[in-house]
């Protein structure tokens, strides 16, 4: 792993369930000294209640100041306007929203940092911040997401783009999107929390409470209810088998009303993430029904391999990156196929956790991602020795083929 350096992480909030990010800047954590600004987010707010309360909670984050989380993680709210298409909200953000993160970096006494952009709403303050380094970890199509400001998103990314010496992406179809833009794009998909999740499969690990009196077979889900999971799906399952029961763990950020007078849908909203593997000993069949959009196409979904890792036979809808791991679960198109694909686990006898699937996920843990990581800022830092420490070139990198040579065959595929 990569030790001893200062990192600018700019992604979404800190207190929010564990993504990709935070698992990799956890472990990015234990040697380097982490600066990780919260997300200003990459929709246009509305009136809505929940984005009232979200603005209220950032004025008090931007007020509490830098604060120490971790070790050696701490965690800033910088304030912004976010419209991003906005002229005169580009203009503020890029003085006062630079201006803020400066002087938290200088309070913290970070000398040459490395930038680590997972949001390319940072387009504008990056290469400002007396970086070494950019590097520019992609895991979604961000000007896809409902609400977005995809102009404004996507020139932001392509600002990004062209200060970044390093592009990291998670999916496939994103690698093919960023390398026509960047010659250092390289793919390393998501790894996974594989010793939090096998713990579902240790006798003991205790069933979540609100699991035990449920009637088998529990079919679950875990991770946010958002419009990309398809909740006709969920309906038809339901209504076809009413003797099953359908469980829903996590936030609701959806319109669930189809789900309402379904007696065998149960909705437990968000719980602890450090209780999901109690959870994940509950369920029967795990399933991961997605809506199949230019979102998804190009999104590696976590509880994928949550899941697996946790020993959970798997229904998924077949998106790109989800039939990498085939040989693994079952595919599925329609909710037909899912109600057909559950049938045939549950006839197998193939119902709960299981030690011999999970060990199968033991090589992609977050720990080998991170190593991977850190092999590649390794390379291109090898490589840029007499470079000016603190000086951005944004016009190449030298022994970019070198780079490509040594790394790609590895991180591409």
């Amino acid at each position: 792993m990569i030790e001893g350096n200062d990192i600018i992480c700019f992604s979404n909030d800190w207190d929010a369930d564990p993504l990709s990010k935070k698992h990799i800047i956890l472990r990015l954590g234990r040697k380097n000294r982490i600066l990780w600004i919260n997300g200003i987010g990459n929709r246009n707010p509305t009136v809505s209640a929940r984005d009232i309360r979200r603005v209220f909670k950032k004025l008090w984050q931007f007020w509490l100041g830098c604060r120490r989380v971790e070790k050696n993680i701490f965690v800033f709210t910088p304030l912004v306007i976010p419209f991003h298409g906005s002229r005169m909200a580009r203009w503020f953000n890029r003085h006062f929203y630079r201006w803020s993160i400066r002087r938290a970096v200088r309070k913290l006494r970070f000398r040459n940092p490395i930038t680590w952009a997972y949001a390319p709403s940072c387009g504008e303050v990056a290469g400002s911040l007396n970086e070494r380094m950019i590097v520019y970890h992609c895991v979604d199509d961000f000007s896809k997401f409902t609400g977005a400001d995809k102009a404004g998103i996507a020139g932001l990314e392509s600002k990004l783009l062209e200060k970044s010496d390093l592009v990291v992406v998670s999916a496939d179809a994103l690698y093919e999107s960023k390398r026509r833009s960047h010659r250092n794009t390289f793919l390393v998909p998501h790894g996974v929390d594989y010793d939090h999740f096998k713990k579902a499969c240790l006798p003991e690990t205790a069933v979540a409470e609100e699991l035990k009196a449920l009637p088998h077979p529990v079919i679950g889900f875990f991770g946010l209810v958002a419009d990309w999971v398809d909740l006709s799906v969920i309906r038809y399952l339901a209504t076809e088998r009413p003797d099953w029961s359908v469980v829903l763990v996590g936030e609701i950020q959806t319109d669930v009303s189809s789900l309402h007078g379904l007696p065998n849908v149960h909705l437990l909203g968000r719980r602890n993430y450090q209780n999901l593997p109690g959870y994940s000993k509950g369920f029967d069949v795990a399933i991961l029904p997605f809506v199949v959009n230019d979102l998804t196409l190009a999104a590696s979904p976590l509880k994928m391999r949550e899941y697996l890792a946790a020993g959970l036979p798997v229904v998924a809808t077949p998106l790109p990156e989800v039939t990498k791991l085939s040989h693994l679960l079952r595919l599925a198109s329609t909710p037909q196929e899912f109600l057909s694909q559950i049938e045939a686990y549950l006839t197998e006898g193939r119902r709960g956790p299981g030690p011999e699937l999970s060990r199968q996920m033991q090589s992609q843990s977050w720990d080998a991602k991170v190593e991977e990581l850190s092999r590649l800022v390794d390379s291109l830092a090898r490589q840029r020795i007499g470079v000016i420490p603190g000086r951005h070139s944004t016009d190449g990198v030298a022994g970019d083929h070198d780079l490509h040579g040594s790394g790609a065959n590895s991180s591409r595929r």
